[in-house]
């Protein structure tokens, strides 16, 4: 596994440089069981991986690549997208893999799509059982990349009228696992038009974000 983590170091300073001789690398959304809809916004993270191609300098390859918390293959990806509405489950040895995936250098980021939270709180705990979610202030860097929110993490989908809430799980300093509360950043990253009521401004706010949270991740 240590192998395993220092390859995946490399990948993760390998693609964020902006050199055309730097081989392109895959994000993957994180494929899980327990029944949750763990494809819905199917078209967030191709969109985002296109605007941070566009805008900050990535090499992504284009389409996203679908991975499973238990495959090995998990660390051929320095990001993984966790997303969905409903159940999930994660057996004994996915959530040590995802353990071994996130302590060796990977990252994942959740963003409950509404109804995803009584689920996976619960699910990261076999994963990090000393580790608790905490709310990283406006001031944290993820916030403050090439995109400016000074507010912290902006409000793209309403559902019940709360505040969005950035919540990260830290090991030994580095943030693992970022999880987007009450925000439904993946909405925003959507083609234009999927939902009632989205706007343009919103849309260009939560793929801010996202670059944010990608150039964050690969420079942290």
């Amino acid at each position: 596994m240590k192998r395993k983590g220092l390859m995946l170091l490399l990948i993760i300073e390998a693609a964020f440089l902006m050199s055309p001789a730097v081989p392109s690398y895959k994000l993957a959304r994180l494929k899980y069981n327990g029944g949750g809809d763990w494809y819905a916004n199917r078209t967030a993270l191709i969109n985002l991986i296109a605007f941070c191609n566009k805008n900050i300098g990535t090499n992504f390859e284009p389409e996203e690549a679908i991975v499973e918390a238990g495959s090995s293959s998990i660390y051929n990806y320095p990001f993984v997208y966790m997303t969905g509405h409903g159940n999930v489950m994660f057996s004994d040895q996915e959530a040590k893999n995802l353990r071994s995936y996130l302590t060796g250098g990977g990252f994942l980021h959740i963003d409950d799509n509404y109804g995803l939270d009584k689920y996976v709180r619960p699910q990261m705990k076999k994963v990090f059982p000393e580790l608790t979610f905490l709310e990283l202030g406006s001031g944290h860097p993820i916030y403050n990349q090439k995109f400016n929110f000074p507010a912290g993490l902006p409000k793209i989908h309403e559902h019940d009228g709360k505040r969005s809430q950035g919540l990260a799980l830290v090991y030994k300093g580095r943030v693992v696992v970022y999880y987007t509360y009450e925000c439904d950043l993946g909405n925003g990253w959507e083609d234009y038009g999927t939902y009632p009521g989205d706007s343009k401004a919103t849309r260009q706010k939560a793929l801010e974000m996202g670059a944010n949270l990608i150039q964050f991740v690969f420079t942290q």
